[in-house]
């Protein structure tokens, strides 16, 4: 028997979240979190080895003379969070864009003017590629100091094939160089640039686009944004079609800003994820559940838009659908990288109690990015991705805003961040 590496002892709260890595959990299973009262757990090698109650790790000749042990008394220990949604990789910013929203121009209105995503697609294209690493670089860091140890990275502020590719190549070597594990997402279809018609740029997408994506082995998902002004669902179908066809997992960006069938079209291709939901349909909801696939709600976003909207959480839950909560970091809608925060707005505006709000950023999260094999519970075999939180239970998390309550950050066994370096 070798000795573990790290021994995290005595916690308040161990969530565990065990029991839920074969299929992500739904209804009242959403509320089971494999709580364990002054719980412990051991990881070796990176692994996790052992779990259970602190009397028992401790007594189990895990403790070796070179073993890191953290007395996490009074604080609770959990997995790392999984942001299954985010547009992390990008240039510049658009807070200019702030006073247009506060005189209520609407989004779309924004992106027709070359704002909105088109103006993010040329800073993103003016800057080089040590440029474009850097700034993500920095937002990935913060992202880890708030507890995310894995996060999905979308494409989309490219729309050439020339940028999208660059934009998975640096994503791949992001995933090389720094802590947080990256999940790649080839999202081409995430606006019409200017001189094309949405039938035009479609086609470019499934004929020149997908398939050198896909044989780049660059991207692991395709994803689209399926809504009346940008991508309808027909075009949506016949990329997501396609992208299916180059076998890439499957996302849907859908019924965000109006009701349109974006739901139903992702629960009839079997989409992994379908994202934001604000204006599903009872009939889509149904579907959604009928086919198993995750909701991945993104609340930062509306609470940032301020139309006091936001998804039908409840409602998805008591259908069963398994519900993923994600920042959709993005320098437009939410530019935020704090799953801390989206826990307290999941509570208070989605109506997700704070075990609920736990299970959709941890193992719910990792199903919606296909890493439940590895991460978002504490289980022997799983990826050491630990967090220690300075609460002293889990309804101080989401109760206790603005500030940052991540003590430590362990990634695969090893210290990762600390609140006291």
């Amino acid at each position: 028997m070798k000795y573990a590496d790290l021994l995290i002892h005595s916690a308040a709260a161990l969530v565990t979240m065990a029991g839920h890595s074969d299929k992500p959990a739904c209804g009242e299973k959403m509320s089971e979190i494999g709580l364990i009262e002054n719980g412990a757990v051991a990881v070796c090698e990176g692994k996790i080895v052992a779990v259970g109650l602190s009397e028992d790790i401790l007594a189990g000749g895990w403790a070796g003379p070179d073993t890191v042990q953290i007395n996490a008394m009074g604080k609770v220990v959990a997995p790392g969070f999984v942001d299954p949604h985010t547009h992390v990789i990008y240039a510049g910013s658009r807070e200019h864009e702030l006073s247009l929203k506060l005189k209520g121009v609407p989004y779309l209105e924004i992106l027709k003017q070359g704002g909105g995503i088109l103006s993010t697609v040329r800073s993103t294209k003016q800057a080089t590629d040590e440029e474009l690493k850097a700034q993500t670089s920095r937002r990935l860091k913060t992202m880890l100091s708030l507890g995310t140890t894995t996060a999905e990275v979308k494409s989309g502020y490219g729309l050439t094939l020339e940028e999208e590719l660059r934009a998975l190549h640096l994503i791949k070597e992001l995933d090389n160089e720094q802590a947080v594990d990256l999940v790649p997402t080839f999202m081409g279809a995430h606006a019409v640039p200017p001189g094309y018609s949405e039938e035009e740029f479609t086609n470019v997408v499934v004929d020149d686009m997908l398939p050198q994506v896909a044989s780049s082995v660059l991207a692991e998902f395709c994803d689209v944004f399926c809504e009346p002004g940008v991508f309808s669902v027909q075009s949506s179908e016949k990329i997501l079609r396609k992208a299916k066809e180059l076998n890439l997992k499957l996302k849907i960006h859908a019924d965000e800003l109006d009701s349109a069938g974006g739901a139903e079209l992702g629960a009839k291709l079997g989409v992994t994820s379908a994202d934001h939901l604000l204006q599903a349909s009872d009939e889509g909801i149904a579907a959604l559940a009928d086919q198993g696939v995750i909701a991945v709600l993104l609340p930062a976003t509306s609470f940032n838009l301020a139309k006091n909207s936001y998804a039908r959480a409840r409602a998805m839950i008591q259908a069963g659908v398994p519900v993923a909560l994600a920042t959709d970091s993005n320098p437009g809608s939410s530019p935020t990288e704090s799953m801390p925060l989206v826990l307290t707005l999941a509570c208070l505006y989605l109506r997700l109690t704070p075990e609920e709000a736990m299970t959709a950023a941890t193992i719910n999260a990792a199903h919606a990015v296909g890493r439940a094999d590895r991460v978002g519970s504490l289980e022997v075999g799983k990826q050491g991705d630990i967090l220690v939180l300075d609460v002293p239970n889990l309804n101080y998390l989401p109760y206790h805003f603005g500030n940052n309550p991540v003590d430590l950050v362990i990634k695969r066994g090893k210290i990762a961040w600390s609140v006291k370096k």
